[in-house]
């Protein structure tokens, strides 16, 4: 049995029923099985990605090690996650190969030592796609191939190569790229996907579309199948699941999705994590860290280890809200508390000369108060205003203004 880099311990006994493999003389490991997959795209939150920036990707490939490990034992420990999809780009490669093959080797010798198996994402650079003549192009992109095979194609924690990043992308967010750019992408997807496989006869290769219909018109090419969903709604997820899953049964090659999770496209992670949790669907999400360049729409963990939103950890951990009919409302008054701190703050506002120390306990209390019972957005969670209030000089106006808003929220679960 091949294990794609997982080390045989009670954590993964996902691979007994998610990584069923085979392996044939010289031949590609047979994959039979993905839904056990819980894994992450993974950029640092240092990295300094700016789309068409050739500074960009490298700056992954430049970070700290220690950064890399720290950022891998969140994922780990934290999430019990088991798979990464990092991208490979040709421009940190082309500007200091020995120090590319260096942190690769580190990275993916990493990820192994935490039974993490890894898939890489071949981005060849739109420089390398449009500027060059197809000749010139392929030529460079076979030797960065080759020598990405020659580096890393033996590491027992390379699980997957991805030989091609949405192809079939029209573009975000306007979608206004002509079809022969899409077609272009679509011709060098196929064709990197037969230079992966001339080179490693070993790793199955996919081709991370961004829907459906490329993954069936691609699949030909790869071993796994694979796409991404950002979609807004509950009914158009499951429409991808189920299309996907059929195509996958007609061509007998298993499927997974290898980025799902946008705040700003509609698609919360606890709700696109449970339709693919409960459809048995292997998963990606997008992406591990808060970063400079996605951090306002993607990501779990700030550097620190806190997270942005504590129902996304939950969700990748297979717990999830009750949104059904047989939900309890919570009621913070039933004791009085929300009375008494209603009482509390108008007083402390009434006051000619209030005091600063008591105004930020009646401030924390009702912050908790709002925070537990689940009456306030916590887009900036009141605790973190209080926090900050204290940490800072005395500010009475600052503090007058939080207690005001916490107030007026509280006024209507006061018991009548």
């Amino acid at each position: 049995m091949i294990t794609f880099g997982v080390k045989w311990t009670s954590q993964v006994a996902w691979l007994l029923c998610a990584l069923s493999v085979s392996l044939a003389a010289n031949a590609t490991k047979v994959v039979t099985d993905l839904s056990g997959v819980r894994g992450f795209n993974y950029t640092p939150a240092s990295s300094n990605y700016t789309p068409g920036s050739e500074e960009g990707f490298p700056g992954f490939w430049s970070t700290n090690a220690a950064t890399v490990e720290r950022d891998l034992e969140y994922a780990k420990n934290q999430l019990n996650l088991n798979q990464v999809r990092v991208f490979i780009p040709f421009s940190a490669w082309a500007a200091n190969k020995p120090r590319f093959r260096e942190h690769l080797v580190q990275f993916v010798r990493a990820c192994h030592e935490r039974s993490i198996g890894v898939m890489l994402v071949l981005y060849p650079d739109p420089l390398i796609i449009d500027a060059l003549p197809e000749a010139d192009s392929r030529r460079l992109l076979g030797e960065w191939v080759e020598d990405l095979v020659r580096t890393v194609g033996q590491e027992p924690g390379l699980a997957f190569w991805d030989a091609a990043n949405e192809p079939d992308n029209l573009g975000y967010p306007v979608h206004n790229l002509p079809k022969e750019r899409i077609q272009r992408s679509m011709e060098l997807a196929k064709w990197m996907a037969d230079t992966i496989h001339r080179l490693d006869k070993n790793t199955p290769v996919t081709i991370g579309c961004t829907y459906v219909a490329c993954m069936e018109e691609l699949s030909s090419f790869v071993d796994v199948l694979s796409y991404h969903d950002y979609s807004p709604t509950r009914a158009e997820i499951r429409a991808n699941i189920n299309q996907a899953k059929e195509f996958a049964a007609k061509v007998h090659k298993p499927v997974f999705n290898t980025e799902m999770s946008c705040i700003g496209r509609a698609n919360p992670y606890d709700i696109a994590l449970q339709e693919y949790q409960q459809a048995g669907m292997g998963w990606y999400v997008f992406e591990l860290m808060i970063t400079q360049y996605w951090g306002n729409l993607h990501g779990v963990f700030y550097p620190n280890g806190t997270v942005r939103d504590p129902s996304i950890t939950a969700a990748i951990l297979g717990l999830f809200r009750n949104r059904g009919p047989n939900i309890v409302l919570e009621n913070p008054d039933r004791e009085g508390w929300v009375t008494r701190s209603v009482a509390e703050g108008r007083k402390w506002l009434d006051d000619p000369a209030p005091d600063w120390s008591k105004g930020l306990d009646i401030a924390e209390t009702e912050a908790n108060l709002l925070e537990a019972a689940q009456l306030i957005a916590m887009r900036e969670p009141p605790t973190r205003t209080v926090d900050l209030l204290r940490a800072g000089k005395p500010d009475i106006q600052a503090l007058q203004a939080a207690i005001r808003k916490f107030v007026a929220i509280l006024e209507p679960y006061q018991k009548k």
